[in-house]
């Protein structure tokens, strides 16, 4: 069994997309981040990192924990040997997540940060970010020219990964219609979107009521670095 640590946000919602794809058993452990339920010990032991997602194998005997969204879709998809492409694709595999987790997934955050949840709006940083995620956007529009997946011929942990972030364009570039701009993202992202599972993915953790005010003691969950710590 899986235990699966998870809030709604964009790289929790890869796993779900992935555990609903393969239909791997699990059991999913709301962690509300706007309580600050991150930082307790109990969850530090899992990701001392303190983020969202996380998960714990339990299937071997002994519990093997695995956080942070990339390193748990290459664990679980070379658990389940699925998902993960031809092994001549290895190496183009990896560096497609790896532009998703180090390019794709921070600089999107910190769009969205600087646009709407910083207490002052500051220009250089807005523009700053919005631009970066532009760029990857445009990026991996041009890579998707005449592809239907973004690794191989195959749908690929590359697919659910980036899907997680381009699912909150809207949130990320604003606007009305954010893919219009990138014709090659927006028709992968329209047809990865149409798979069953994700309307299966996008209803796990709907039956918790996680915390929707973003109230002072949100932000200190969820920006604790922000804050001066106690002497």
């Amino acid at each position: 069994m899986i235990r699966f640590y998870y809030h709604p946000t964009p790289n929790p919602m890869k796993i779900s997309l992935f555990l609903e794809e393969t239909g791997l058993p699990y059991e999913v452990v709301p962690v509300d981040t706007r309580r600050g339920e991150q930082h307790t010990e109990a969850f530090r032991k899992i990701n001392p990192n303190g983020k969202l997602p996380a998960i714990v194998d339990t299937d071997s005997g002994s519990d093997v924990r695995v956080f942070d969204s990339t390193a748990i879709l290459i664990y679980l998809g070379e658990k389940t040997g699925k998902l993960m492409g031809a092994a001549a694709d290895r190496g183009e595999l990896l560096s497609w997540l790896m532009f998703i987790g180090t390019g794709i997934g921070p600089y999107s955050g910190q769009a969205v940060h600087f646009q709407r949840a910083a207490p002052e709006q500051l220009p250089y940083a807005i523009n700053r970010y919005h631009r970066e995620a532009e760029r990857h956007y445009e990026i991996l529009d041009k890579h998707l020219a005449g592809r239907n997946f973004i690794v191989g011929d195959s749908y690929t942990i590359a697919d659910i990964s980036a899907w997680g972030w381009i699912d909150r364009a809207g949130v990320v570039l604003g606007g009305t219609n954010p893919l219009e701009a990138y014709p090659n993202l927006k028709r992968w992202f329209q047809a990865i979107d149409a798979r069953p599972a994700v309307a299966r993915a996008r209803k796990v953790g709907t039956d918790h009521a996680f915390k929707q005010e973003m109230d002072d003691a949100a932000k200190r969950a969820m920006f604790p670095t922000n804050y001066p710590t106690a002497a």
